[in-house]
């Protein structure tokens, strides 16, 4: 399969998560499209490597080591993320973005 179907579900998988991001109110979807997004920025970096025929190489530059933190990162924010989200959750009774306007005050 040529490396530039990968390249294309990339950006297509980016647009969704942007659009998901600025059109929905609720905030467990907008958590979960920044996380396709993130998602396809790894798909994009993994593309890239083997286009330009990186997977071999053992240098600390490889975009599959990139990867592999990036996916460490984004464990750790799914946790804080969803720990946040719970929280707001008790104190409002719903998820909606708009209602954290009222915690402000």
């Amino acid at each position: 399969m040529p490396v530039q179907y990968y390249i294309f579900l990339s950006i297509a998988l980016f647009c969704i998560g942007v659009m998901g991001v600025l059109m929905r109110r609720n905030a467990i979807i907008i958590f979960m499209c920044i996380e396709l997004m993130l998602n396809a920025v790894n798909l994009l970096m993994v593309a890239f490597s083997k286009m330009w025929a990186d997977a071999g190489k053992v240098d600390a530059g490889s975009a599959q080591l990139f990867v592999f933190f990036i996916m460490v990162v984004a464990a750790a924010e799914v946790a804080v993320g969803l720990a946040i989200i719970t929280m707001v959750y008790r104190n409002t009774h719903s998820v909606d973005i708009n209602i954290l306007n009222r915690l402000k005050n």
